[in-house]
């Protein structure tokens, strides 16, 4: 599967460093050095995204690259820098945030690195700049869980680890992730000049991303010739496939701030994330949002909020607003066709066919009725598709109450052919995965790592890349969460 949406070789050169961000001067970044940390040691690596990046073949058994992906040895040609935004917190305005924790490296191979955790910046905000082994697990795991998925994501490099302490709610250790994107550009970057009536600066950070990430934006026809309208399009359209994805998949965010949202509409900042284990609408899993504001079946239309934030921000430049409500008002069709077109791929049906809408609301209100668990559901439904024998009740027995699913599998077995049920289930086991990274898995692995046993995470992270395959060797990874997992709080700190 190939990374982001650029094509990046598979056997690559010597890496030469460029930093187009650092380029853009001065008021958009502070350059600065990471911190050093004692005694660093790897705690993951992700040895396909690194060689499609062009680290050496060795990388992973080289101090050389442990010491610099720490923080403790800068790579020659690159110029380490922490960028400034702003932002809506919770829905509220926070005004001037930027990289507290964060360090750009530059540019290898066509995409950035950053260093997450690797001390502090000028916009720590009385922080220490550091992150925990614990939330550098969880985000190391969860962005190649996303990749496997083939949802829009960051990548993670490695996670290295060192014992020095770190104070969060209890005295922990500190790590370090190494985060991969083509751009970690996000909306409250153009929040932050907006704001502040630097109009220059946002015209700069705007000409920038038009032609390092959207080129087509240049002379669309479509939005009038208006670059910026066609950015906000596209930007738009993008955002609106990410998030369809997530509800798809049964994937919660926890924080979605205007800070948190990507410019490239990937998945970025991987803090109080969970996927569900039974199927709770409004589950809200950040123990930090009170007010639930982020909660599952909120994500699409925060997403448009955030939106129109980035709108708000572009005004100055586009200077029409009707034409930037024209480019938003777009999300409320390429959304629901999103979801209608995923929801068709976990029905088996054929490409970019949409699933019937009324068959999906009454399988999304059954499940919500007993809370079944949303990933064991969609992969017994694609093995029990290719038979359809009234003797496996896999699925049934997922549902105390049995009437319901029965007269739905009736209706949902009219969708298919008794000739076509075999191409359909192959076509439902590639879209409904086997795998996702349950809390309580991340949890374990974590609990390992912090007695220096990392095989739980290179064994989560071989299934997550590839969550669509069976690996018997690891079928208790696919296993019904147990009871304690519900007990599991994540907050804005993991």
């Amino acid at each position: 599967m190939p990374i982001f949406d650029t094509d990046i070789a598979t056997t690559a050169p010597a890496i030469s460093w460029q930093h187009s961000f650092a380029d853009l001067g001065e008021g958009f970044s502070v350059p600065l050095q990471a911190t050093p940390l004692a005694a660093p040691y790897w705690v993951g690596h992700n040895a396909e995204l690194g060689a499609q990046m062009g680290l050496p073949v060795d990388w992973m058994q080289s101090d050389h690259w442990l010491q610099a992906l720490t923080g403790n040895t800068p790579l020659e040609g690159s110029r380490p820098l922490a960028s400034v935004y702003s932002g809506h917190q919770f829905g509220v305005w926070a005004g001037q945030l930027g990289d507290g924790r964060a360090i750009l490296l530059g540019e290898a191979n066509g995409l950035e690195l950053q260093l997450k955790g690797a001390g502090p910046t000028p916009f720590s905000r009385r922080g220490d700049g550091r992150a925990v082994l614990r939330s550098s697990i969880r985000e190391f795991l969860c962005s190649e869980a996303m990749q496997g998925l083939g949802i829009r994501t960051t990548r993670a490099l490695c996670v290295t680890g060192s014992d020095a302490a770190v104070r969060r709610e209890t005295l922990e250790t500190a790590a370090v992730v190494t985060r991969v994107a083509p751009s970690f550009i996000r909306f409250g970057h153009f929040e932050h000049f907006s704001h502040n009536d630097q109009h220059d600066q946002l015209k700069t950070l705007a000409d920038h991303v038009i032609e390092r990430l959207y080129p087509d934006c240049r002379g669309s026809a479509h939005w009038g010739a208006n670059p910026y309208v066609a950015l906000l399009a596209a930007v738009t359209e993008r955002t609106a496939q990410m998030v369809a994805q997530w509800q798809t998949v049964g994937f919660c965010h926890g924080v979605m701030n205007t800070d948190n949202m990507s410019i490239l509409g990937l998945t970025v900042d991987y803090g109080p994330f969970q996927f569900l284990d039974g199927y709770q609408p409004g589950h809200v899993c950040n123990h930090s949002d009170h007010q639930g504001r982020y909660a599952f079946n909120k994500q699409p239309n925060v997403a448009y909020w955030n939106l129109y934030c980035l709108g708000q921000a572009l005004l100055p430049l586009i200077e029409e607003q009707d034409s930037a409500i024209a480019a938003l008002e777009t999300f409320k069709t390429h959304f629901p066709q999103a979801m209608a077109q995923r929801f068709g791929a976990k029905l088996g049906l054929n490409d970019g066919d949409q699933a019937p809408a009324a068959l999906i609301e009454d399988l999304l209100t059954l499940l919500a009725s007993e809370a079944v668990d949303f990933t064991i559901f969609w992969r017994r439904l694609s093995h029990w598709t290719r038979l359809q024998d009234p003797a496996d009740a896999s699925v049934r027995d997922l549902f105390m109450e049995r009437a319901g699913i029965d007269a739905w599998l009736l209706a949902f077995s009219d969708l298919h052919l008794t000739d076509k049920r075999d191409l359909a289930a192959q076509r439902m086991l590639a879209s409904n995965p086997k795998y996702v990274l349950r809390n309580h898995l991340g949890e374990l692995a974590i609990r390992a790592a912090q007695q220096k046993d990392f095989g739980p995470v290179a064994d989560l992270l071989q299934v997550l890349q590839s969550p669509f395959d069976e690996h018997p060797q690891h079928q208790a990874l696919a296993d019904f969460a147990p009871d304690w997992a519900g007990g599991i709080e994540i907050s804005c700190s993991s």
